[in-house]
Parts: structure tokens; sequence; C-alpha cells
């Protein structure tokens, strides 16, 4: 039996750890593997080093290439490691975020190359790529509000200005809409069992094929 990997993608504030804990629950009842959850950048005690690298600190402590080329680095730690292994073993992979927010935070908003994101998100991932995308969108707003209302140190990219944030959840839906095959978009202005409840009945249809 095949796995089948599932991303989970949104701006800040939008949600996606707490409906993947939701997610993960149920599917360890309707899935026939197990499950494994993980997130970017991190996963890996590698990969979670650069996390802090990453998500802490200065605004300014690495332009948009540098970021792109670390977020790449922690996401191949996670696919080798944790990603890739769970997947040859049948199991359904849930990750809060991969390469679609390298494309979206560094790439649309940040300004890096897309020449450069289409290589990194090609060349060094050993071509996987998710089956399926769950994108939560929020008002940027909102999420920001939610986001900043959380106890964490981890808000170098929140502390980026409205603009920043409205761009990224545009960057989003651009995607979204050039790849509905893949992206599953959810209203996450609701509360978190109606989000639930939503994610469910959009996804059972698609796992079907991967059982």
């Amino acid at each position: 039996m095949a796995g089948v990997f599932i991303s989970f993608e949104g701006g800040e504030g939008s949600g996606k750890s707490t409906q993947i804990r939701l997610l993960a629950n149920w599917l360890a009842g309707e899935w026939p593997g197990k499950v494994t959850t993980t997130r970017e950048p991190g996963g890996t005690h590698g990969a979670e080093k650069i996390r802090a690298l990453l998500v802490k600190g200065d605004d300014n402590a690495w332009d948009s290439t540098t970021e792109a080329l670390l977020m790449t680095s922690a996401r191949r730690e996670n696919i080798t490691r944790i990603i890739e292994p769970a997947l040859a073993e049948g199991e359904a992979v849930l990750t809060d975020r991969f390469y679609d927010s390298t494309t979206v935070y560094q790439g649309i908003v940040g300004g890096v190359d897309p020449a450069l994101i289409t290589m990194l998100n090609g060349h060094f991932l050993n071509g996987l790529a998710p089956d399926i995308t769950i994108l939560l969108d929020i008002d940027a707003e909102v999420g920001l509000g939610r986001s900043q209302r959380a106890d964490n140190d981890e808000t170098r990219f929140e502390r980026r200005g409205l603009a920043f944030h409205q761009a990224v959840r545009q960057g989003f839906l651009d995607l979204a809409g050039a790849a509905p095959d893949r992206f599953i978009v959810i209203d996450a202005s609701r509360n978190e069992m109606a989000i639930h409840e939503d994610i469910i009945s959009q996804l059972k249809p698609r796992l079907d094929a991967f059982r």
C-alpha cells in the first residue's frame, strides 16, 4: 500500500497545527497504516536548529534568498529522515508547511528569482510533492491577531507588516487556483471543529485513491 502525503499551508494564525492534530486523530481510525506528523522548518533534530535561526530573532537577520536556502536545507532533512521513510511504509504523513510556503514567502512575496525557487523545490527534494495540500485561508489581519495572542517567541515572520501578510494570502490563493487538483481551500475564519469537519468532508473522496 502506498502512503499519502498531505501538506497544510496558510498564513500566520490560520490554525494549521490545530487542524493537523485533529486530522491525525481522525486518520488514526480511518487510515490502514500509521499516521506521522511533522513541521517545516523542523521535524528533525538538525532541522529544528535551522528553524530557530529562521523564526526567531531579528527581522532582518536573513534576506529572502538566504531564507530560501535555509528552508530547503531543513526540508531536505525532513524528507530524507522522516517523510520518505514513512511513505515507504504506507503511512499517512501530515506536514505543517512544505515547499509552497517557500514559493510564497520567499519567492512571490520575498522576490527571490522564480527559477531559483523552482530549482530548489525540484532538484534537492528528490522529486517529492504533496499528494494533497490543504490551504487554510483567513483574512491576514484576523490571522495576525490570532497569532499575536499565542504565547510563543517564533515571531520573526509575524512582525512583518500587514501588507506582507496580505500578499502571502494572495500568493497561496494564486497557487491553489493554478493547481485545483492538489489543493483543498478551507475557510479558516470559523471555529476549529467547523473547519475540521469541512476538511474531512472534502478530503474523504480524495483519500479513496490512496487506500
